[in-house]
């Protein structure tokens, strides 16, 4: 337990050197993973507007967002191995379908429901933090998800991206 406590200790310092140093600006970055991940949206209603209209130039909206949906995610994701492109893409898609599915089931009045979505959905985007952010060794992940920790990559961000310490 002492050994979880002084990685947690170390990661609030970097954390903290982070935020005093403006190495990165959280604010921006984080509106700018919220467009990204209304791209991703759109991409996918744009090829499901295809698929049920047969008008081609749903496929070339398609392009047009994934392009500027590219170049805005180079932004926050700017060297990658493996796959990590990828999976911070599919994390803010998956973070922005986990919240929209939370809307749907809060306005059916299905409260308890929509608040364990919504729950899902911050664990998703803490994890794209944590990645984006290179808070977590992505060849640990699995061994992180398997255990049991005394904090979450959610406490972490919690920490970390606070919008209204400025």
């Amino acid at each position: 337990m002492n050994e979880e406590n002084d990685k947690f200790s170390e990661l609030m310092k970097k954390i903290e050197r982070m935020k005093k140093s403006g190495e990165v600006d959280l604010s921006t970055e984080e509106d700018l993973s919220i467009a990204v991940m209304n791209l991703v949206s759109l991409e996918e209603h744009f090829f499901f507007t295809n698929a049920k209209t047969g008008k081609d130039g749903y496929l070339d909206l398609l392009l047009e967002a994934r392009e500027i949906r590219k170049s805005l995610l180079k932004k926050l994701i700017d060297k990658h191995e493996g796959e990590t492109w990828c999976i911070s893409k599919h994390l803010l898609g998956t973070t922005m379908r986990l919240i929209e599915v939370g809307t749907k089931l809060q306005s059916d009045g299905k409260k308890e429901e929509a608040k364990e979505i919504y729950g899902k959905a911050n664990e998703i985007y803490s994890l794209f933090w944590a990645l984006r952010l290179k808070l977590i060794d992505t060849t640990e992940l699995k061994k992180i998800a398997s255990e049991e920790k005394p904090w979450t990559l959610t406490d972490i961000m919690n920490k970390l991206v606070d919008c209204c310490d400025e």
